[in-house]
């Protein structure tokens, strides 16, 4: 039987991580590493309890031992520097991905049978994302907006679901379209990225396409939660300044940091919010536009039931 694992970087409550973990615990991973990037007593004591699990808490003393007692600054070289940690201690399965506390798999049948039937010389096998239309109860339905593969009609297809901000947003998502890569764990040198995998010089080698296997992310849940994040998001997360635009400068293409400071300094907050109501909340308008597109899935995540399994003393929380 193919095994397969999980590494994440985490800094969130007790309820999100041990969600993540249950859900994909009972999704058949054989391994789900936790790397604490900050302290969450609750969390590490279920975890360390739980036979699958294996957490680190990245305090001082673990950057001494990891990296000659410096702690990056970003987020983004923590949390590979802990992945490609994780892939090179890797003996009890066969691939490893690397996720988010926010990013929740989905597949057509056993993730570990579709691992199974790629052919030996594939070392890394990619799950696209579909981005979460905010508002609702997941466990009961989610509504997300699926890939949009890169083509000619990538851009009149954006421009069809979102006519107002369309032009400026990559595949129509707020967050990454690049998704996530298992990668075969066992070869020598291989360094771990949070989209991507190199070695000696190649980006993810031997790589194919997983359309069996999405990556369903929980980018924005409400406005509430995404309004609470925005700043950080804008400063150093999904919307940074370092980021690409969605197109050409020649084409008039701008950056998501840039799209963002523009709209909130014309119109402020409700400028926001009315980007938030057309790109990312879950209405009836919105539904339609994308299944008429054929970019509509709809879903549901048993997280109280995979909860009460795995760490039936946390249930409550």
């Amino acid at each position: 039987m193919t095994r397969w694992g999980i590494v994440a970087t985490i800094k969130a409550d007790a309820p999100d991580i041990l969600r993540f973990v249950s859900y994909h615990l009972e999704l058949g991973a054989r391994r789900i590493y936790i790397y604490l990037d900050a302290p969450c007593p609750q969390a590490q004591e279920a975890l360390e309890a739980h036979p699958k699990t294996r957490v680190i808490h990245c305090n001082d003393d673990y950057w001494q031992r990891s990296n000659n007692g410096t702690r990056p600054p970003m987020h983004q070289p923590r949390q590979t520097h802990n992945a490609t940690r994780a892939y090179r201690r890797s003996r009890d399965v066969d691939w490893l991905i690397h996720m988010d506390v926010d990013e929740f798999l989905v597949a057509d049948g056993q993730i570990a049978s579709h691992l199974a039937a790629l052919p030996d010389n594939i070392q890394c096998a990619r799950a696209r994302p579909m981005e979460l239309l905010a508002g609702g109860d997941p466990r009961v339905e989610a509504a997300f907006k699926t890939f949009i593969p890169a083509g000619k009609r990538r851009e009149q297809t954006v421009a069809a679901l979102y006519p107002t901000y369309g032009d400026h947003l990559k595949g129509g998502f707020l967050s990454h379209i690049a998704g996530k890569v298992f990668v075969r764990t066992g070869i020598k040198g291989l360094k771990f990225r949070i989209h991507n995998a190199f070695l000696n010089g190649e980006t993810n080698p031997k790589h194919i396409e997983m359309p069996e296997i999405h990556l369903a992310h929980f980018h924005a849940t409400d406005w509430e939660s995404w309004h609470a994040h925005f700043a950080y998001r804008h400063r150093e997360g999904s919307y940074r300044a370092d980021l690409g635009p969605s197109r050409s400068r020649e084409r008039g293409g701008i950056t998501m940091h840039e799209l963002f400071a523009m709209i909130h300094a014309e119109e402020g907050e409700a400028g926001l919010r009315h980007f938030f109501a057309e790109v990312c909340e879950d209405t009836p308008a919105l539904r339609a536009r994308l299944e008429a597109q054929g970019h509509l899935h709809l879903d549901s995540f048993p997280f109280d039931t995979s909860l009460a399994k795995h760490f039936p003393d946390f249930a409550i929380i």
